[in-house]
């Protein structure tokens, strides 16, 4: 007679691993698109797993691309094609972070941006992380932890064994680490794999134990690789393959075993703290709420409505005084376009294409605009005109009365990301191809283009520009900091002594542009400089820090976003920090102040606030 564990195995399907084992795939970093061999690097891996007849499926655990293009998109999927086996995969942060499609374009090529399926005994479940659209450390988007959740409960009562996949390490590298962490413990979780690090390395996930995988391109050697993972007899093993040629010696073993973890346990790990709102006990929520998507873009005001955009495509509009909801509108992709407001008139992007006009008092579609590819540009309103950038090679003005199209101009060299600004006569942005340009207002001629002649990752396009009488100002991702003549183009000065990434705002009486470091501290530069020199700054004590949320000052007092949830504002006049609150373990987005020193925030992992002393 079989023992009871074999007969509960046979029925449910779960239990030790039999003799015959799991084989598969595990590659992770492609990056298509850059460098150059990386497609081939791709190509020859493919080949190499349709000649190994042993070899049960594949997996791909993010940075498939190199920059969320869909031209590189399609080459990895054209590769991916070839396959003679299953294969399961999702994004990675290049995949998204520099996304023209506004994250969309990964499920169109590829059908789905996570996974869950079930091999032999085990439930192999994968979710891709971001940062999603701006810079910052990753983050598992809303969306997906709520997955992670509902497919937690479907294994709820059951035994079965689980493998869970992610690009970054389930570490504080990942903002949300410890919400997956909590919810895999609640399962029979076995080990973890992620990608991220371009190396093979043994990790350990608060006791699960963790497994990064290598580069699947070839870095400085002839050939790249990945690694063949076998599960046989509650063994897992890790051996590194060189594409047409042979598979090294097992460099990783884990012992695949229930680990009866206790939920009580988690107070041991690492936590984030919100020692800060104990510190500034005064600073505190006149309301709070949490939504069920992201949210990738500012929040805006008017007259007692506050507006923010989701990830689920939707613009929502709260009172502000409660927070009360007021109305919705749902458009046809996800939103990473921060509204622009004038008078009843709510101007928003979407990733579906279209660019929408809203009633602000009951969110009542006017009029929409559709273009040729998805818009993660924010738009800018200049009395009856409305100014936006797009994802096709083209910045376009618009009537605000009823959007019909005044010009387009299609020479923009990469997409646009962010916010315009404009003067009296003309209107200046940037773009992820290394440039930033100045348009003539009324007809939409190319007046000038500057460029930093630089790789394409450091362009000036998440920056939102500050522009002060006849001076330009941009911050730029290779840390410098640059004033250009608004008539010619010409540069003026440029500076890297404060060492920040693309986040700056101006004073309210624009004698000062404000740049937040990247690490702990604000400074302030005078507009009229002559050499970029800084004329004071405030030691925050924030940290590293890397998103791009706009600095904003009113009533002398200067907010300070950052990327762990926290604002930072700083007393312009006594040049020292007031106060600090913690909302979240994520990037905050470009914040909204109000009279009475109350300030409007929101969070890329959903949080809305209005906070207040």
């Amino acid at each position: 007679m079989k023992p009871f564990y074999l007969l509960l195995a046979a029925l449910f399907g779960f239990g030790t691993t039999s003799a015959q084992p799991i084989r598969f795939a595990f590659v992770t970093d492609t990056h298509v698109g850059a460098p150059a061999t990386a497609a081939e690097d791709l190509q020859r891996t493919v080949n190499d797993i349709n000649a190994q007849t042993d070899l049960d499926f594949a997996v791909f655990t993010g940075d498939v691309t190199d920059f969320g293009s869909d031209e590189e998109f399609a080459v990895a999927k054209r590769i991916l094609d070839g396959l003679n086996k299953k294969w399961y995969i999702f994004p990675g942060n290049h995949d998204t972070k520099w996304s023209e499609n506004g994250c969309n374009s990964f499920r169109r090529f590829f059908g789905a941006e996570r996974f869950a399926f079930t091999v032999g005994n085990y439930r192999f479940i994968g979710c891709g992380s971001g940062p999603n659209m701006r810079m910052s450390p990753g983050l598992v988007a809303r969306e997906d932890v709520l997955w992670l959740r509902s497919e937690v409960e479907k294994l709820k009562g059951s035994n079965q064994p689980v493998i869970f996949m992610n690009h970054y390490p389930l570490d504080e590298s990942l903002e949300n680490w410890y919400l997956l962490i909590d919810e895999l413990k609640k399962t029979n979780i076995q080990a973890a794999f992620c990608g991220h690090g371009h190396a093979n390395r043994e990790l350990n996930f608060e006791g699960i134990p963790g497994t990064m995988g290598r580069s699947n391109l070839r870095a400085k050697d002839e050939f790249g690789g990945y690694n063949i993972v076998t599960m046989q007899n509650d063994t897992m093993t890790f051996a590194e393959r060189t594409p047409g040629f042979s598979t090294k010696a097992v460099w990783r073993t884990i012992v695949l075993k229930n680990h009866h973890f206790d939920p009580k346990e988690a107070a041991k790990f690492p936590r984030p703290s919100y020692q800060l709102n104990t510190q500034y006990a005064n600073i505190k929520p006149v309301w709070a709420k949490q939504d069920s998507s992201d949210i990738g873009a500012g929040i805006v005001e008017s007259d007692g409505f506050c507006m923010y955009p989701n990830t689920s495509g939707q613009i929502v509009a709260l009172g502000t005084a409660d927070g009360s909801l007021r109305w919705r509108f749902a458009t046809g992709g996800k939103i990473y376009s921060t509204p622009a407001v004038r008078k009843n008139r709510v101007v928003v992007a979407s990733t579906d294409g279209t660019i929408y006009c809203l009633d602000k008092r009951n969110g009542n579609l006017l009029w929409k605009q559709e273009t040729g590819k998805p818009i993660v540009a924010s738009p800018v309103i200049d009395r009856n005109t409305v100014f936006i950038g797009s994802s096709e090679g083209k910045f376009r003005a618009l009537s605000l009365a009823d959007g019909s199209v005044k010009w387009t101009f299609t020479g923009v060299k990469g997409f646009v990301e962010s916010v315009a600004v404009f003067d009296k006569r003309k209107v200046y942005f940037g773009s992820w191809g290394s440039s930033l340009y100045a348009l003539n207002k009324k007809t939409g001629d190319s007046v000038w283009r500057w460029t930093n002649g630089k790789i394409r990752n450091f362009s000036p396009a998440a920056c939102v520009p500050v522009l002060v009488k006849n001076r330009l100002f941009i911050q730029t991702p290779d840390r410098t900091v640059t004033a250009i003549a608004t008539e010619t183009g010409r540069e003026i000065w440029k500076t890297s002594q404060h060492k920040g990434f693309e986040s700056m705002g101006v004073s309210a009486d624009q004698s000062l542009i404000y740049v937040k470091c990247m690490q702990d501290s604000v400074w302030a530069i005078p507009t009229n400089s002559a050499d970029g020199r800084g004329a004071w700054f405030v030691n925050c004590r924030f940290g590293y820090e890397i998103s791009p949320g706009p600095l904003t000052e009113r009533d002398g007092l200067v907010y300070v976003p950052t990327d762990e949830g926290e604002l930072y504002t700083i007393d312009r006049e006594n040049r020292r920090l007031l106060w600090a609150h913690k909302l979240s373990n994520a990037m905050l987005n470009r914040v909204w102040p109000l009279k009475n020193r109350r300030v409007l925030v929101t969070t890329m992992d959903g949080k809305i606030a209005l906070l207040a002393e």
